[in-house]
């Protein structure tokens, strides 16, 4: 079975073009694969799954109900900018929502699948604002805002979150080594592939004399991308 994993999509009504090509990844590539995991992220931004009506959300999410509908297993996780995506939506989007860390068997291997922000605790600062944000009194509170408010809020949040960025160095925000060597042992997998930290690579790590390997996907800002996984291995796939 072929299997693709994606992350950060970060999709949006202002960014068309990034729009039209996940839409042709779904009627493409994702219809002909047996499973897709969406490793976190795929909006910009959810405020809740009140705002299902809202025209650009209802587009996504009755694309993504299409290529279930057509026999894809379409599963998603979290991310930090779309955690509050709920039943509701997974219901409509024809998808089921993973819990992270998930743990699948990727043609015979035992792989650890992650949005990937857990994985940078060297950002003390952003480890404490995420504690915070999933907390279930913070999230009763937010839910319990109009969604007008709610959106004002995300704005406000993410205008802080690139100020932020802008002096923080880029090491602070990538995952740690210690962590993700952690991760690995604690499940027992030999790979895991994750998102967030917007560096597509393929990495090896050594975890108590055993080799695992780290695949990070790419995000989908300038153009697209997904990982591969069938009887031939892993590939990469960079969309036009």
């Amino acid at each position: 079975m072929t299997t693709l994993f994606i992350s950060d999509l970060h999709l949006c009504s202002s960014r068309p073009e990034i729009n039209r090509i996940f839409l042709d990844f779904l009627d493409g590539p994702a219809r002909a694969a047996g499973a897709l995991y969406i490793l976190g992220d795929l909006f910009e931004y959810w405020a809740g799954d009140d705002d299902l009506n809202d025209p650009f959300n209802a587009s996504i999410t009755a694309a993504l109900a299409d290529c279930a509908r057509a026999g894809t297993n379409i599963r998603i996780m979290h991310g930090n900018r779309d955690f509050l995506l709920g039943d509701a939506f997974a219901q409509a989007a024809g998808a089921r929502l993973v819990a992270e860390p998930e743990v699948i068997a990727l043609d015979g291997v035992d792989t650890l699948l992650m949005h990937g922000d857990t994985l940078c605790t060297d950002d003390l600062e952003y480890q404490r604002f995420r504690a915070e944000v999933r907390g279930e009194a913070w999230r009763k509170r937010f839910l319990s805002l109009p969604l007008a408010q709610r959106k004002a809020e995300i704005e406000a949040l993410r205008r802080r979150s690139e100020s932020e960025k802008q002096r923080k160095p880029p090491q602070l925000m990538d995952v740690s080594n210690a962590a993700v060597e952690a991760a690995l042992r604690a499940h027992g997998c030999p790979r895991l592939i994750h998102g967030h930290t917007h560096r597509p690579a393929r990495h090896r790590h050594t975890v108590d004399g055993r080799q695992c390997e780290r695949w990070v996907l790419a995000d989908w800002y300038r153009s697209g991308s997904y990982l591969r996984c069938d009887e031939h291995g892993l590939a990469a796939i960079e969309l036009a």
